[in-house]
């Protein structure tokens, strides 16, 4: 592990978790919880296996990451935060809030897996928290996603449900901009965007304050 040799506390952070692909592992395993190392190397597209296993044993020596066996039927190596590795969750936090502005980029050809939603998602808010909870299906990526109203905040999480109140489909960038308030409901089908259910439950959904400059 390389160091940048300065006494200052953001330094000696980025010793720890400033190599590259470092804070992605730290995402896996934050949004996912303990994985095993095929887990990963899915939610990382793009790293190679040996890299990957160089950033996790770089990640243990600095007390970030613990390796668990996992009882049957798994009975297979798991990787997990350890806590203090877990108290990095306000960080990736404050990088998922400042880079929802630049998923208004086009996705291009950029790997998408579907439970990276939390981040763009979880600073919208529920305007109207008095009213009872919602659920929308959201299929985009790898897997069916759940976007839902907890206690006035936004949620999204793998899943299913039978009886949403809203169900929307199509590419990652569109479902983004329509759910974040960037699209309309007319633009974003032009742009692949398939929805059914009650249209005022998006409204619902409004960006933090913080975001909206």
């Amino acid at each position: 592990m390389r160091s940048y040799g300065q006494y200052c506390a953001v330094a000696r952070a980025l010793d720890v978790v400033g190599d590259r692909w470092s804070l992605l592992v730290v995402r896996e395993l934050l949004m996912r919880g303990a994985c095993r190392y095929t887990d990963l190397r899915h939610g990382l597209p793009g790293i190679a296996t040996n890299l990957l296993a160089d950033r996790l044993r770089d990640l243990e020596g600095g007390g970030i990451v613990t390796r668990v066996d996992a009882p049957p039927p798994i009975a297979t190596t798991l990787y997990e935060l350890t806590p203090r590795g877990s108290e990095l969750a306000p960080v990736l936090d404050a990088l998922g809030i400042w880079g929802a502005e630049l998923m208004a980029q086009p996705q291009g050809t950029d790997e998408f897996r579907s439970h990276w939603l939390a981040f763009p998602l979880g600073r919208l808010t529920d305007s109207a928290p008095d009213l009872p909870p919602i659920t929308i299906q959201v299929r985009t990526g790898d897997q069916p996603m759940i976007v839902e109203t907890v206690d006035g905040r936004v949620r999204a999480r793998p899943g299913t449900v039978e009886h949403p109140d809203a169900a929307l489909a199509g590419p990652p960038g569109t479902v983004v901009a329509f759910l974040r308030g960037r699209l309309d409901l007319a633009g974003a089908k032009r742009r692949g965007l398939r929805f059914e259910g009650n249209k005022a439950v998006i409204t619902r959904l409004q960006p933090a304050r913080s975001l909206n400059r």
